[in-house]
């Protein structure tokens, strides 16, 4: 559910380009589908990093960190959460980052966004909106805390989970929804193995004021 500091997670990639890895064949593979690969180059090179030290930090190897950076295999979020954290960002901001913004846009149904398909994540945006939303679907990470700093609303299309927000766990089933205001550190996970969860988010980069 974070979508500021930290964010939910799907099977793990590895370090390789085997279990959990999606073959892009080639940037764009002819699709459309945007890749994160560009912007997760552009954000290391700010940084001045190598990918070795990418690598180092990350806990992924090189040749698949080069194969993403070249659009030759898409992440799952759990492994872009990790380029994320090397990187000093957020996987919501490279997602965000890796495709053009869109006064319009319409996200179908079998758009992984750049993601590993069937990864259990896929974002309802592209580009760089006040808005991010991302729909997850079943097993969640609980043991990840998340804080961010702007607001924060959970819908619960089917299934159901549990949220833990300021010392209490709120159960929550289909149809059921939470608001979390920015700066409540918080962490979720699915109850039910058919769980479906939407997930919209105001942008850390947003200034939102009182008053």
């Amino acid at each position: 559910m974070g979508m500021g500091t930290d964010l939910g997670a799907d099977a793990d990639m590895g370090e390789g380009t085997g279990a959990g890895a999606d073959r892009a064949g080639g940037k764009g593979a002819g699709d459309g589908t945007p890749r994160v690969g560009g912007a997760v180059r552009r954000r290391r090179r700010s940084l001045d990093l190598t990918l070795a030290a990418v690598a180092g930090r990350s806990g992924l190897s090189v040749p698949f960190l080069s194969q993403i950076e070249n659009d030759r295999a898409r992440p799952s979020m759990r492994s872009l959460q990790r380029i994320a954290d090397a990187l000093e960002t957020t996987a919501v901001q490279l997602l965000a980052a890796s495709d053009e913004r869109r006064v319009v846009d319409v996200v179908r149904a079998g758009d992984a966004g750049g993601l590993t398909p069937g990864a259990g994540v896929r974002p309802l945006t592209r580009g760089q909106h006040q808005l991010h939303a991302l729909e997850f679907t079943g097993e969640s990470d609980a043991g990840r805390e998340f804080l961010h700093r702007n607001d924060e609303m959970m819908y619960v299309a089917d299934g159901a989970v549990e949220v833990e927000a300021e010392g209490r766990v709120h159960r929550l089933g289909r149809g059921d929804s939470i608001l979390l205001s920015g700066g409540v550190r918080h962490r979720w996970r699915a109850t039910e193995a058919g769980a479906r969860v939407l997930v919209v988010a105001v942008s850390d980069e947003v200034q939102v004021t009182d008053g």
